[in-house]
């Protein structure tokens, strides 16, 4: 049996672009993301194959999917099915955090 664990506390973030930095754990099946996602960050509409649920833990965000927007806070889900494109943009002036879970796993994450 391989068990593989890690301290969120413990891992530095990683920048995905000026204003979204992200720390990630993957399994076999899934993947496991919490972003930072500070005002003001450059939006960038896209889409992938896998399908994404969003939590979000603190901050405020508007979530474009597809043609729809939702304004989520903390305690906030959002599923997002693969291929839609979609995107987040934070309301505020304070940093949003927002934990994904993408099935199946992202090895680019890793």
């Amino acid at each position: 049996m391989n068990i593989h664990t890690v301290d969120w506390e413990a891992m530095d973030w990683t920048p995905v672009r000026p204003g979204i930095e992200r720390k990630a754990f993957s399994g076999d099946g899934a993947t496991l993301a919490l972003h930072r996602l500070w005002p003001g960050h450059e939006t960038r509409p896209h889409s992938h194959p896998n399908e994404q649920i969003v939590y979000i833990l603190s901050g405020l965000v508007d979530f474009h999917i597809g043609d729809d927007v939702v304004r989520l806070g903390p305690g906030g889900l959002a599923k997002i099915p693969g291929g839609v494109t979609h995107y987040v943009e934070v309301v505020g002036d304070e940093p949003a955090f927002n934990l994904d879970v993408f099935t199946p796993a992202r090895p680019e994450y890793a």
